[in-house]
């Protein structure tokens, strides 16, 4: 596992850095939580590697006006697949864009925290709504595993703060499953 994790880390890196990565085999799926698997009646289409920031910003708690908190905007990352090229990204929505124009927005169904405090969570969404004709006009699934890095800041997040934006880098891995033909 710790090779595995420092190949993700270095690809990361590289994809940072340059650009570009040859990432073959980005993810050992065997680690998902039962939690997070994909309905049994649908196949992975496509695995991207998501290099960017979880944007966040200090805004007043909505129940107590007096507080303040880190609140997550939108993400903001671009999307490769195994050889290294750029599929597509990742923004708001949470929405996912191909390069060929198809798109596929989420809905958070669970979360899974792991081992790793400064990791955000790994997700399972459910296709909210797809469009365009390319890899994402049949997405019904999506997880969001092997996170590192992107959780909200831990600095201060007073009224001082208010409407402060910190974008804080990540990666992950996207798996986008289809129902089976």
């Amino acid at each position: 596992m710790k090779l595995r994790f420092d190949a993700i880390l270095s690809c990361s890196v590289l994809v940072t850095a340059f650009g570009v990565c040859g990432c073959a085999n980005m993810q050992d799926r065997s680690n998902i939580p039962d939690t997070l698997a994909a309905p049994a009646n649908q196949v992975l289409a496509l695995e991207a590697m998501a290099t960017g920031v979880q944007i966040y910003e200090c805004k007043a708690n909505g129940d107590s006006p007096s507080k303040f908190q880190w609140v997550l905007k939108a993400p903001e990352a671009d999307l490769y697949d195994s050889n290294g090229s750029k599929i597509g990204r990742h923004y708001a929505g949470p929405t996912w864009e191909a390069l060929d124009g198809s798109k596929v927005v989420g809905e958070v169904k669970e979360k899974y925290t792991t081992q790793d405090s400064s990791a955000i969570q790994w997700l399972l969404l459910g296709a909210q709504s797809n469009s365009g004709k390319g890899i994402f006009s049949r997405t019904a699934t999506i997880q969001r595993v092997n996170t590192r890095g992107g959780k909200a800041p831990t600095e201060g997040c007073g009224q001082a703060q208010a409407g402060k934006v910190s974008r804080v880098p990540y990666t992950a891995t996207y798996n986008f499953y289809n129902p089976k033909p």
